[in-house]
């Protein structure tokens, strides 16, 4: 042997145990995830809701580390259920999607092919049975028949079966019965069904993953792609019609498709096995391999159903993304983050001073145009009525509105010629001392002139119904009247 074929098996057999199959079983807590994604994963259980899958994980937890199973630390791994599951996402036993708005889990093809193989190496004996030995003949046999191209031999082979076809079927109107196989070999028979059968969750998983990839690899495509959108809708369209022949494993299942997923025929499949397991053979059977048996068919349909999902919701996104993607407004949006990390990266210095926005511009429009059929401009309105015309009908109403501007400017037209707000505002009378006279005060100060101090005031308003408010606000010194622009 060479040392080229020695490194080049090496090579392949490290890479084989890079895979996530076998990396699951020669892990450190290999035993505790086999038994732990067998328990919340099975036929009738394609897929489990990332909340119940954390509680129910816990509680395996739980009860392992009851037993006594966490005093090794090579047994149990540490962390809750949702940490234990993350984990698995990360190392790709498990896969995270969304069903029908749920967030849920289901197995990858490498966690359902490290099962399968988990399960038939602990699932009892493994021999060399007639039955599958005559499985790999009749495939042998099959392949030849399905490559010959010479019709004369391809006419003798049929001969042959039709002479072996015939025969058995004069034996039996003969003798008036047929001969089953003895128990045993029909025993050896299902063992080799159940073989064929835990091979299928993982080839069906294959499929749907591939799609998936797929899926991602054309979004990716466009995302990445600078042309217009009818380019890409051009180039891309038809693979997102036909997503099922983008792939070697699409088309594998589009083949296989064409056996099983007639729905007659899985409820003939279903029918079938249940018929086997009324048969006696089927009492040498245990009670896992009796349930394995009856579940095949509906191992199959939800197989069917899975990579079928997938390449529903492959073609959905990418008919989606294809329809919407605008490659020139991602690009200047690109550029309009990229200028705007480049200004933060600006002020990202230790030394670096920043003028905080204390209030957002204001901009003077004017009065805007509210019809169009009206080409004059907008008069003046017409000037209010004098207050003193005004009949106030409910005394109540009235001390619910504005500020009462004649009362405080009398007011303060009594007080000094400087005065603090707030000490003006507590001696005010109680029906003008409302949160909406402390604004009217403060108008009237402004409009005389104030001077801001460096001190915090705090004042107690009234308002009509007998509550208090509590405001707090600058030092305020006011002046009783307006000084003149000359002085």
């Amino acid at each position: 042997m060479t040392g080229s074929r020695a490194e080049a098996a090496y090579t392949r057999a490290v890479t084989a145990f890079s895979t996530p199959t076998l990396d699951l079983l020669h892990g450190r807590f290999a035993p505790f995830v086999v038994a732990s994604l067998t328990l919340l994963f099975n036929a009738d259980r394609a897929s489990v809701a990332v909340a119940d899958a954390h509680a129910e994980l816990a509680e395996v937890l739980d009860e392992l580390r009851a037993a006594g199973y966490d005093e090794d630390d090579r047994k149990l791994p540490s962390g809750s259920g949702r940490d234990v599951c993350r984990n698995w996402v990360r190392l790709g036993w498990l896969i995270q999607q969304i069903d029908d708005d749920v967030e849920v889990y289901r197995l990858s093809a490498h966690a359902v092919a490290a099962l399968e193989i988990s399960g038939r190496t602990g699932g009892g004996r493994a021999r060399v049975s007639n039955s599958r030995v005559r499985t790999l003949l009749d495939a042998v046999d099959h392949l030849s028949v399905s490559a010959e191209v010479d019709p004369v031999r391809r006419l003798s082979r049929l001969h042959a079966e039709r002479e072996l076809l015939d025969a058995e079927i004069a034996r039996i109107q003969e003798s008036g019965h047929a001969d089953p196989a003895d128990d045993e070999e029909l025993l050896e028979e299902a063992e080799n069904v159940l073989h064929l059968a835990r091979e299928l969750p993982a080839d069906f998983t294959r499929v749907a993953e591939s799609l998936r990839a797929m899926q991602r690899d054309v979004v990716a495509h466009l995302r990445r792609d600078e042309r217009p959108t009818s380019e890409v809708l051009r180039e891309y369209l038809q693979r997102a019609q036909d997503v099922m022949q983008s792939t070697p494993e699409g088309r594998a299942f589009a083949g296989a498709l064409r056996l099983i997923g007639d729905p007659d025929r899985i409820d003939a499949l279903t029918e079938q096995l249940r018929g086997l397991l009324d048969l006696p053979f089927a009492r040498m059977l245990d009670g896992t391999q009796r349930a394995e048996l009856d579940a095949i068919a509906r191992r199959v349909e939800l197989g069917v159903e899975e990579v079928l999902a997938a390449q529903r919701r492959a073609s959905h996104v990418i008919t989606g993304q294809v329809k919407t993607h605008d490659p020139l407004r991602d690009r200047q949006i690109d550029d309009l983050l990229r200028d705007v990390i480049a200004g933060l990266h600006g002020w990202s210095g230790p030394a670096t001073v920043v003028d905080p926005v204390r209030s957002m511009p204001l901009i003077d429009l004017g009065h805007l145009r509210q019809t169009t059929s009206d080409i004059r401009p907008p008069r003046a309105p017409a000037p209010l009525t004098d207050a003193d015309d005004v009949d106030f009908l409910d005394h109540d109403t009235r001390a619910w509105g504005g500020p009462r501007y004649a009362e405080l400017e009398a007011y303060v037209a009594g007080l000094g010629a400087d005065f603090d707000l707030a000490e003006a505002f507590r001696a005010v009378p109680d029906a003008a001392r409302r949160p909406v006279d402390l604004l009217g005060l403060l108008e009237i100060a402004h409009r005389n002139g104030l001077t801001d101090g460096d001190g915090i005031s705090t004042v107690e308003a009234l308002r009509p119904d007998g509550t208090t408010r509590r405001f707090a606000f600058g030092t305020v010194t006011a002046r009783s009247t307006k000084e003149d622009a000359d002085e």
